[in-house]
């Protein structure tokens, strides 16, 4: 670890994940902070001038646009290669082409480009433009009146209506409600469609800034990226108020159901929140790609071959003939034209041999497939446009189709070997439903659901009714309704409102009712746990039905009663719960603790009522291994010296500008003690629809599924069988340690007990046992805290040999940082592709660290969407995802890198031959317009149709026999064998297109731009037909463009040929009016093509991977034959390749 790196992450640290957030969480001193005037905006900006308000998304502007593409292009380094080609074809010693169609290859490639990126930049423009002209009203002269966006200055304030999107980050002062709450909806920000609440300060509420001058001071930290925090201090009228994240609107949320929103403006433009996040999600490469690199470079080295056996070669022939250079035919070094002797262009034996290596390079230049990159990019892009329109990954439910986020890595789909998967919202629901209760030890769970004819007289004469149904107990309803007249039903009562009040949930009242008597009432939260169990609350008599920034309202039992909300300690991962403090009616001050079981047992006052807690860790244990989500709920009522000594640290933690989230969290652990425990709640969040089936066929593909959350162990293990992850076959090792000491200990003995697992399964394999019981899969559970001393330390290595042994992984109680430790764990020590899914924003950083990351659009927002390369609404998507897409696109992109180097190579090696033959002089018979063609238009066009359209296998094999995914593991479409197989081909058929001619026309006067146009043609009808052979499936488009390719290219030459001030003028109706001409084409088709043919067909017959047989049970077999044919497949389990 470098010590010296202060914001170095640690994926085993608890606090990680918080000290990720930002600048927000750390302490900031005084010469960082901000200071904001209200109402004066020229003195906020006189000590700094802070950003304008205008922004810009766009990168180019009209000045800069051609250097910055131009520079952002030639990253690529094929491009440097062919930029220095064309500057050296520029040298009148080198000049082998003419200028012009020598610049034209890279030329063409540069401009596509540049139009795709200049497009993308004019749509970026012009959104600016939209957005800095809106509207905003600005305090100005004591009134307010309409400004530009881009004209709004820090300092000062702002009028926002209701349903209008806030400009810039604003301090809220007051609202149109006479508590100073306003409901903000964070979509544009973060995905959420849920209502939010902010609050203005309660000295703020009542100015009118039209009527009254309003001063103060706003003393906030330097702009940073952490959307969920923000801290800072308001002086008004000598009082020095803290505000925090709910006192803060952010740029480009909206305004709902409030009327109007005044505030400050504390960042604009490019320093607002909302455009520091706006970075996206960190670039990723194709792994396939990156393996092209290694191939690129031989046939970099192959082409210095050439050019090196061209140069030798002609510096011996050179050195022969130094006699005869001043005489000799086709090379006369002196001109005797004009009197007396002059030398021509002869720069001596060195330089001439150094020159005739450049020259090489120039006329063998395609050897490096320039035309491959953008064949490439649009392969891919037509690809994402089919896995769009797949109505198998389009979720109905949601409305959503699927996203394809990055085009750089679609054919890595096709080799994942590790799943990462959250649990919650991807494997699950994430819809909660509340199920059973445990209070004062005692179970309910008896439950039935609850009529929505069960109405509660609101206070202003509306009639409310819950908009969830949930099951009740009967017997806990009839406890609800008897108030605190005993000592059962007083816990009942303090559980039940716990339930109500502990919460940041917002009631909204809708109308969707056919009766106008009856509203609805609709909880708004961001956690759905809360949501269900605030219903759950309504359900039994205690309705929350109003909530601002000093006190809430709770319906119970008909009767209106006022909390005040003196504090809210929210919940944090350190500590694993959260906490309110409320004045009751009865003018006691009491303190609701829910959370986590292990967080709130180590608070709970132990020396009281040891029965009832047992009773409740016993029926915890029970709801986990239903795989129910539980809460533990604890009550403690403060005294007057308590609360006095809380409330002054409180509001001393609230006010303070450096450290505060240390000492808040100080402050919440000091009054979350000696708890009084109520009980725990146990909410349901169902499987989603297909899910055990898609980890079944996962697991049959050879894709290891590992299963990384944030719940319990028991809870995770029972989801883990319920969705088929875990098996009753399988041995299940679980870890669960506190120390470092204990988790190496833990490691080595289940590295034994697998080893031992390992070496049972092969004695049993060897001696004959069915398939069954030849494999004896291990699973590995291990919790978060026994992670924190294993990552980041070197019992990683120990964790992955017991993992790498292991079929399924399951992780319990996991932080979000830990959860990207897992995925680096695997990702750094295999060559193997790995995925992470997730719905939620504590994904993100798994999502972001796997090769392939796929956000699941859930109820958790969209921060997992918008970080992932790939989006779709379920977790069975990832089946037709991965075995059909993947497959698709991996044999695809695999064929079409090939066939891309065994193309250009064949059109280089008869240049090459050609050159040997005519005395290495670099003559080339092909013009110099067909070299530069043959790429772009002569041969480009099929391959990218094929690359996009072909299929191997229909979708109906793929995903019956998921076996055939492990074509991909094996990298059966692109490795080392199939390359040199391929050079091998491509060796024999250059001398085939080359010698045939050449002995057909070897007494023959024929020139040798005739010829070079057989070469032409014959070269672009054998690659055609040579794609054509390993076509799968025609389409019209195939035909189309196979043919049509061969058609072009004899109206091209034609055209070039008819034009007279190009060499090779009328060659080709001289030399294609002769029968040799027509059979020289088709002999060399047969001669370079049946060699190809015959072994094809051997390798088929003889030795067939999976997916030929697959193709043929397709192609030969009846439907019922299909059904009935096993496909042998190779292997696909083992350890992972280091």
């Amino acid at each position: 670890m470098d010590s010296q790196n202060p914001f170095e992450v640690r994926h085993g640290s608890r606090g990680g994940d918080i000290e990720l957030l930002g600048l927000s969480h750390k302490e900031i001193g005084d010469d960082d902070a901000r200071l904001v005037y209200l109402n004066d905006p020229v003195k906020s900006n006189e000590r700094y001038e802070f950003a304008g308000n205008s922004i810009r998304t766009s990168k180019y502007s009209v000045f800069t646009f051609l250097p910055r593409n131009l520079f952002r292009q030639f990253h690529r380094v094929a491009y440097i290669y062919f930029l220095i080609i064309a500057v050296l074809n520029q040298l009148p010693q080198l000049a082998v082409f003419g200028r012009g169609a020598s610049i034209m290859p890279l030329a063409f490639v540069l401009s596509v480009t540049a139009v795709k990126d200049a497009y993308e930049d004019w749509r970026r423009h012009r959104s600016d433009r939209v957005e800095n002209n809106r509207l905003a009203w600005v305090l100005v002269d004591d009134e307010f009146q309409q400004k530009k966006w881009k004209d709004i200055q820090v300092g000062e304030i702002l009028k926002i209506q209701a349903n209008e999107t806030f400009p810039c980050d604003i301090v809220l002062l007051s609202t149109s409600e006479p508590t100073g709450v306003a409901f903000v909806q964070t979509v544009n920000l973060d995905g959420e469609s849920n209502l939010k609440t902010r609050y203005a300060k309660q000295e703020t509420i009542s100015k009118i800034p039209e009527e009254e001058m309003i001063n103060g001071l706003i003393k906030c930290e330097r702009p940073n990226r952490n959307i969920y925090g923000f801290q800072a201090n308001m002086e008004v009228e000598g009082k020095r108020l803290s505000l925090g994240p709910s006192n803060i609107l952010l740029r480009g949320c909206e305004l709902k159901n409030t009327a109007w929103a005044i505030g400050v403006a504390v960042y604009c433009g490019r320093e607002t929140k909302a455009m520091l996040n706006s970075s996206g999600a960190p670039s990723k490469r194709s792994h396939l790609e990156t393996r092209m690199n290694f191939e690129t470079i031989i046939l970099s080295l192959f082409l210095i071959l050439l050019c090196s056996i061209v140069s030798i070669c002609a510096a011996v022939w050179l050195r022969d003939r130094k006699d005869e250079l001043d005489i000799l035919p086709f090379y006369r070094r002196k001109d005797f034209a004009h009197g007396a002797p002059q030398n021509f262009n002869y720069y001596g034996w060195g330089l001439e041999i150094f020159f005739t290596f450049l020259m090489s390079v120039i006329v063998f230049q395609i050897m490096i497939p320039i035309s491959l990159y953008i064949s490439m990019e649009l392969v891919r892009v037509g690809q994402a446009y089919f896995m769009i329109r797949d109505m198998l990954l389009y979720d109905e439910e949601s409305n959503s189709r699927f996203q394809c986020r990055s085009l750089n890595i679609n054919e890595d789909l096709g080799q994942i070997k590790y799943v990462f998967s959250d649990k919650t919202g991807t494997l699950t629901e994430n819809k909660m439903e509340f199920q059973r209760a445990s209070i004062w030890g005692v179970d309910y769970s008896g439950g039935r659901t609850i009529s929505r004819n069960d109405p509660v007289q609101a206070v202003d004469g509306k009639i409310l009714q819950p908009k969830m149904q949930v099951k009740v107990d009967p017997q806990l309803l009839e406890l609800s309704r008897c108030g605190k007249d005993t000592k059962g039903a007083k816990h009942v009562h303090d559980f039940l409102l716990a339930l109500a009040a502990c919460n940041t949930i917002v009631p909204l009242v809708v109308d969707e009712t056919s009766d106008s008597t009856v509203k609805l009432l609709e909880y708004q939260g961001e956690s759905p746990d809360e949501q269900a169990l605030a219903y759950a609350a309504a359900a039994y008599g205690f309705m929350l039905t109003e909530r601002t920034s000093g006190h809430i309202v709770i319906n119970i039992q008909g009767e209106r009663q006022r909390f005040n909300v003196l504090g809210l300690h929210e919940f944090d991962s350190d500590r694993k719960r959260m906490s309110v403090i409320l004045g009751c009616p009865d003018k006691t001050v009491k303190v609701f603790v829910k959370g986590a079981d292990t967080s709130m047992f180590s608070v709970i006052d132990r020396s009281l009522n040891m029965n009832i807690i047992h009773a409740t860790e016993a029926h915890l244990q029970t709801y986990s291994s239903m795989g129910l989500r539980t809460l533990v709920f604890g009550i403690r009522e403060l005294n007057n010296s308590e609360f006095e000594q809380w409330y002054l640290a409180f509001e001393a933690a609230s006010t303070a500008i450096i450290g505060r989230a240390a000492l808040l969290r100080k402050v919440a652990n000091n009054v979350e003690n000696s708890l009084i425990i109520l009980g725990a709640s146990a909410i349901e969040d169902k499987l989603q629809q297909g899910v055990p089936e898609a980890i079944e066929s996962l697991r049959t593909a050879g894709i290891k599924a590992w299963v990384l959350t944030g719940d319990k162990q028991e809870t995770a293990i029972s989801i883990g069988y319920s969705s088929k992850l875990l098996t009753s076959k399988m041995t299940s090792i679980i870890i669960n340690s506190n120390s470092k000491q204990s988790s190496r200990k833990s490691l080595e003995d289940a590295l034994v007990t697998s080893k031992k697992l390992t070496i049972t399964s092969e004695i049993t394999h060897n001696t004959g046992a069915s398939d069954a019981a030849a494999v004896n899969p291990v699973a590995l559970i291990i919790d978060g805290t026994s992670l924190v001393h294993i990552l980041d330390s070197e019992l990683e290595e120990l964790l992955f040999e017991l993992a790498s042994k292991c079929s399924v992984v399951l992780c319990c109680r996991v932080a979000p940082l830990q959860k990207a430790g897992i995925v680096a764990l695997v990702k750094n020590r295999t060559r193997d592709m790995t995925l992470a899914i997730g719905d939620g924003a504590n994904d993100v950083s798994m999502i972001q660290m796997a090769d392939v990351g796929v956000g699941i659009s859930g109820r958790e927002g969209q921060q997992a969407v918008m970080a992932s390369d790939f989006a779709m609404g379920q977790f069975r998507f990832l089946v037709p995802l991965l075995l059909v897409h993947g497959h698709w696109n991996y044999q695809r992109m695999g064929y079409m890198i090939l066939y891309n180097f065994y193309r250009n190579a064949v059109f280089v090696l008869v240049l090459f031959w050609y050159v040997i033959c005519t005395s290495f002089t670099l003559t080339t018979a092909i013009t110099e317009w067909s070299s530069m063609l043959y790429s772009i238009i002569y041969t480009a066009l099929p391959t990218i149709v094929v690359g996009i359209l072909d299929k191997d296998l229909s979708r109906r094999t793929l995903l019956k026999y998921p076996q055939l995914y492990g074509a991909g593991h094996r990298q059966e479409a692109y490795n080392s064998k199939l390359f040199w197989l391929t050079i091998i081909d491509t060796l024999w058929q250059s001398v085939a297109v080359f010698s045939i001619p050449l002995f057909a026309y070897w007494a023959s006067s024929i020139d040798g731009s005739s010829i070079g146009d057989l070469w032409t043609l014959a070269v672009v009808i054998l690659v055609n037909l040579h794609l054509a052979m390993d076509i799968s499936r025609w389409s019209w488009i195939t035909h189309a463009v196979i043919w049509g390719s061969i058609i072009a290219t004899f109206i091209c030459v034609t055209i070039i040929d008819a034009v007279p001030i190009f060499s090779g003028y009328w060659a080709i109706f001289h030399v294609a009016k002769t029968g040799l001409f027509w059979l020289c084409l088709l002999a060399i088709v047969l001669a370079a093509l049946i060699p190809r043919y015959v072994v094809k067909y051997l390798y088929q017959y003889y030795s067939p991977c999976d997916i030929q047989i697959a193709r043929e049970a397709e192609k030969f077999g009846s439907p019922r034959e299909l059904r009935n044919t096993r496909i042998d497949t190779n292997p696909i389990l083992g350890s992972p390749h280091r």
